[in-house]
């Protein structure tokens, strides 16, 4: 799959790209009839919110679920990152964010190259994250918010929290966040389940708690330029992988295959 100039050039200007119905009903449901018995799991890849036993975020499910393997190979995400990336790519993360109904507590104001950079020494910020709507995202469970055009600010200094939520995360203050919005604005990309969401590793952007009985289930694809690796192996190896071989992209169908290939 190749993007047109006119989405790449929107992509570089505002920070990132939105692709409703990139993925069939059909593959959805592939994908959404594994994550029952991926959140069931007791394993450290599963974080789980501050409160209750609701899964915050699955890491690297790629690595033992065939049929998310096949998402971090498919086509309709690897192509578009090389693109944008300007040559073969790695998988730097994988994670299923899980924002349950009731439940899902809040991502707070960050860039993910700023974490990548302080805790991974990620040289350049070459990377991008390729997310699918797993559920239909709207106005009432927590949809992702982006600052337009904050990408182009480089790394925006942070404090290292690690007491608001479960997962500690490198957050901008409020003041800052301020003055980026009064520059660039606001935007929450909603849509239907299937929906792909292309957004640059420095656009700054959060989502607050969901409090509606409908869940919004995200999955974020990390992708950096091989070149581009972490030469820092400070976090767990399901968080920050290690793995720098290139994606090779797997044909389009691969989804609905009977028995998705694993991750090679």
């Amino acid at each position: 799959m190749e993007l047109s100039a006119a989405q790449v050039r929107h992509y570089e200007e505002e920070g990132y790209l939105f692709l409703p119905d990139l993925f069939a009903p059909a593959e959805v449901a592939r994908l959404r009839a594994e994550l029952p018995a991926i959140f069931a799991q007791r394993r450290e890849e599963n974080v789980r919110e501050k409160t209750g036993d609701a899964v915050r975020s699955a890491f690297a499910v790629q690595t033992y679920n065939p049929v998310f393997a096949g998402l971090a190979h498919h086509p309709r995400l690897i192509d578009p990152a090389m693109q944008l990336t300007g040559g073969p790519v790695y998988i730097h993360q994988f994670k299923v964010n899980a924002k349950a109904a009731f439940d899902g507590d809040i991502w707070q104001w960050h860039q993910d190259y700023g974490t990548w950079a302080r805790d991974d020494l990620m040289p350049e910020p070459r990377a991008l994250n390729l997310a699918v709507f797993l559920d239909d995202v709207t106005e009432f469970n927590g949809a992702l918010m982006f600052i337009p055009r904050s990408h182009k600010k480089g790394v925006i200094e942070a404090g290292h929290d690690t007491i608001t939520t479960s997962y500690p995360l490198w957050t901008i203050d409020d003041d800052t966040i301020r003055k980026l919005v009064a520059a660039g604005g606001l935007v929450a990309p909603k849509g239907p389940a299937g929906s792909g969401l292309l957004f640059h590793c420095n656009l700054v952007h959060g989502s607050p708690g969901n409090l509606s009985p409908f869940d919004r289930t995200i999955v974020y694809i990390s992708a950096c330029h091989v070149e581009n690796h972490i030469r820092r192996f400070k976090r767990a190896e399901w968080i920050a992988h290690r793995d720098f071989t290139p994606i090779e992209p797997l044909p389009d169908d691969c989804l609905l295959r009977e028995a998705p290939p694993a991750r090679p």
